[in-house]
């Protein structure tokens, strides 16, 4: 059965060897065909991943957050018509599907009865969750909250509301370069007894990942996150 593998990418610079498993670096040094967000950035990861391929007889096709319908069903055309018997899904970081373009491709293959694959390594989210002590039984991920100073401060609050009345973890994320000013809404709009989790640069090698109340973070030295990738949790 032609076959579509969610391959996952490291977080952090240099660290392939430490966060991927084997089946990873198996999958990559023999797939003919990628689905990706940056043909740049694949070429360098195969290579990295498995330096003897020739990356000129490997095919790419990009399928980014703009990609249409039409887009998704061409790019897994080769596997439908049977050129290639195996694709794999490279996300520019991370797992494919979470929060990524690859869900698209994903649902597609499924309903054209295609087998779906997904391959272990690191997801920011599931890492996050995993080390902020917030509730791991019930939590929602909601992607990037308003830019404007108002409607951040009713998201903020809203969140806020759903973690006490569902006991629920919410996690958001923010562009890097204005993680310090998300943060300085956080511990202005949240209620003091209210637990904040930031978890930035995940596995790399200035990862930092706290948990405080917002009274305690409104005391704390704050960490620097000016383009660091990072996670923010909120929770009881």
């Amino acid at each position: 059965m032609p076959t579509l593998y969610l391959i996952p990418t490291p977080l952090a610079e240099a660290t392939a060897a430490q966060v991927l498993p084997p089946q990873v670096a198996a999958a990559v040094a023999r797939l003919p065909y990628f689905l990706v967000e940056n043909v740049r950035t694949a070429r360098r990861f195969v290579k990295e991943i498995a330096p003897a391929r020739v990356i000129e007889e490997i095919r790419f096709a990009v399928i980014d957050k703009d990609s249409s319908e039409p887009d998704v069903r061409q790019a897994l055309a080769p596997l439908l018509a049977g050129e290639v018997a195996e694709a794999g899904i490279l996300s520019e970081a991370g797992c494919p599907g979470i929060a990524d373009p690859g869900a698209a491709l994903a649902r597609e293959a499924h309903r054209l009865g295609l087998r779906v694959v997904p391959l272990v390594g690191p997801s920011s989210l599931l890492l996050a969750l995993m080390a902020s002590g917030l509730e791991g039984q019930r939590f929602a991920f909601h992607g990037y909250l308003p830019i404007e100073k108002a409607p951040r401060a009713a998201a903020l609050k809203a969140l806020e509301r759903e973690a006490q009345q569902r006991r629920q973890t919410q996690l958001f994320i923010e562009t890097p370069y204005r993680n310090e000013a998300l943060l300085t809404d956080l511990l202005a709009h949240l209620q003091p007894g209210t637990r904040l989790c930031v978890a930035a640069d995940l596995t790399g090698a200035g990862e930092f990942i706290r948990t405080l109340t917002i009274a305690e973070w409104r005391r704390a030295p704050k960490p620097a996150l000016h383009k660091v990738p990072a996670v923010f949790l909120v929770g009881m």
